[in-house]
C-alpha cells in the first residue's frame, strides 16, 4: 500500500493560527538579527516602550498594553529589574500593587533598540506591495483590538427601568378596559420583545 505524503503548507496553509504564529516568529527572528546580542529582546523592547509611554503602570497595566501573557511578563519584568532596566515602587493608585518605571538605563536600551525593531518591521512588511501594507496593518489592528471590543460590549450600561404600568382591577382579577387597561396592554407586550 502507497503512503500519501501529507505536506504541513497544505493542513496549516489555511490557519490563521498557524500562519501568524509562524510570522510572529519570523518577526522576533528579525528583530534579534537586527538587534545583535546583548540587545534587549523584541518583547523587553515591547515592555519599555509601553512603560515609557505611560510612567508608573502596573504590571497588570502592561499585560494589558502589551498582551503579553501574566507569567512571560513577571518573569520579563523580573529579569528587566535585575538589569536595571526597570524600578519597581509601590502603586500610587494601588496600596496593593507595585508600578514599574524606566530606568536611565532602560531608556538607554529603549532608544538603542529603536531601529532594529523598525528594521524588524520593514523587513517583515516587505513581503507586501506598498498598496497592502495598510491594509495588513490596519486587519492586525482590528483583530488584536477585538477582546477590548467585546468585552465593552459585555458591560452594557445600565438600561432605564420601564415605568411599572398602573391596571386597575374589577372582580376575578381582570384588567378593566378603557385607556389605563389597554396601556398596562401594551406595556407587557412591549416588555416581552
Amino acid at each position: 500500500m502507497a503512503k500519501t505524503k501529507v505536506r504541513s503548507a497544505d493542513v496549516l496553509g489555511g490557519s490563521a493560527t498557524h500562519l501568524l504564529h509562524r510570522a510572529l516568529q519570523m518577526a522576533l527572528d528579525y528583530h534579534s538579527e537586527a538587534a545583535g546580542s546583548g540587545a534587549v529582546t523584541q518583547r523587553q523592547y515591547t515592555v519599555l516602550a509601553a512603560a515609557a509611554a505611560h510612567d508608573g503602570l502596573t504590571q497588570n497595566d502592561l499585560v494589558r498594553a502589551t498582551g503579553i501573557d501574566r507569567s512571560t511578563l513577571a518573569d520579563l519584568v523580573a529579569r528587566m529589574l535585575v538589569k536595571g532596566l526597570l524600578i519597581r515602587e509601590r502603586s500610587a493608585t494601588d496600596g496593593r500593587a507595585n508600578s514599574v518605571r524606566v530606568s536611565q538605563a532602560g531608556r538607554a536600551a529603549l532608544a538603542a533598540g529603536a531601529a532594529p525593531a523598525g528594521a524588524a518591521d520593514a523587513r517583515l512588511l516587505s513581503v507586501l506591495s506598498a498598496k497592502k501594507r495598510d491594509g495588513f496593518l490596519k486587519t492586525l489592528t482590528a483583530i488584536t483590538a477585538a477582546p477590548e471590543a467585546a468585552d465593552r460590549k459585555a458591560k452594557p450600561a445600565k438600561a432605564a427601568k420601564a415605568p411599572k404600568a398602573k391596571a386597575s382591577k374589577a372582580k376575578g382579577g381582570t384588567v378593566k378596559a378603557g385607556k389605563k387597561g389597554k396601556k398596562a396592554k401594551k406595556t407587557k407586550a412591549s416588555l416581552a420583545v
